[in-house]
């Protein structure tokens, strides 16, 4: 999902007061290509780091600019990276028969071009997918982990929806398709309390109703790419620390199959964020950037207001690759 900007604020989080410190010393972006493909990535350096480099991998709808509304929480800690991988954002557009482990493979030649040896890895739903991924494939790149709204599994719901949803974006129809997309994405609102709910659901709306026809082809293209190809295999996973947390009333990557991730991963931590859904990163921006700044800089996640108690679900059975 592309990240939308909400107008108001949230109040800081506990452990966090007065305005954050300014973000940034330097942003650039850099043009790359991998296996013929065109694509880009941002850099936001942090001359004074106090952890590794942070990639942010997001949805399959965001581009790299989609975590700047982060930056002033996470940018002051370390260098921040963004990327548009083949076949999402600006890149180049990707043909479905390129798998997961292509974008995966994608991420360390880009790592590599920019002489980052070791990162801290976050990855949001289909960024966690490729992230995972990328961890199981080089894992000496990989220092901590934090996934957030992902799961091991294609949801059912999604699955279900793939063909309708195709259909109604290829006949041309957009604002169809704009509702179905945000029901998928958005929880009911009888759910549970989710914090800017309407608003998101509007700016969501707005911004699937404004995608270019090139957004469309690459976003049916993704849909093939996932359903072809699966979202996990049951790879090892490299035993760094690693955390893993969804929206408190996430229906479409559920708290249960967020469970079903951390499980897999060796003494993964699993917490939910309350009043959040699916869009947890855009719904409770701020807390969302503190647990992971918290987490990769080693301080305690334990006890946080916003979240619910953290567990170590290493004893959830995980289900058959997909």
């Amino acid at each position: 999902m592309r990240t939308a900007v909400v107008a108001d604020q949230d109040p800081a989080p506990a452990g966090r007061s007065g305005p954050p410190p300014p973000a940034s010393e330097r942003a650039e972006e850099r043009q790359l290509v991998f296996g013929g493909f065109a694509y880009t990535c941002r850099i936001v350096h942090q001359g004074a780091p106090r952890t590794a480099p942070l990639l942010l991998l997001g949805g399959s709808s965001q581009n790299r600019y989609s975590w700047q509304t982060h930056e002033k929480w996470l940018a002051p800690l370390c260098t921040l990276i963004t990327v548009d991988l083949p076949g999402y954002g600006s890149s180049d557009f990707l043909p479905a028969h390129y798998d997961i482990d292509f974008l995966a493979d994608a991420v360390q030649h880009m790592l590599t071009e920019i002489d980052v040896p070791q990162v801290n890895l976050f990855g949001g739903c289909f960024g966690e997918v490729v992230g995972l991924r990328f961890a199981q494939r080089h894992p000496a790149s990989v220092r901590r982990i934090v996934f957030a709204a992902a799961a091991i599994r294609l949801p059912e719901i999604y699955t279900e929806a793939v063909p309708r949803l195709s259909q109604t974006l290829e006949r041309g129809d957009i604002v169809q398709a704009a509702d179905g997309l945000v029901r998928l994405f958005m929880s009911n609102p009888e759910a549970g309390k989710v914090r800017r709910h309407a608003a998101v659901a509007r700016l969501l709306q707005n911004q699937f109703v404004n995608q270019t026809p090139e957004d469309v082809q690459k976003a049916v293209e993704h849909n093939r790419r996932l359903v072809t190809h699966g979202c996990y295999r049951p790879l090892p996973v490299p035993a760094v620390p690693s955390l893993v947390f969804t929206g408190e009333y996430d229906t479409l990557c559920t708290p249960r199959m967020g469970r079903e991730l951390a499980a897999a991963m060796p003494g993964a931590l699993f917490t939910t964020v309350r009043e959040a859904d699916h869009l947890v990163t855009v719904e409770r921006r701020e807390e969302s950037a503190d647990l992971i700044a918290r987490f990769c800089t080693d301080r305690s996640v334990d006890d946080l207001p916003y979240c619910t108690p953290v567990e170590t679900p290493c004893a959830v059975s995980t289900p058959a690759p997909v």
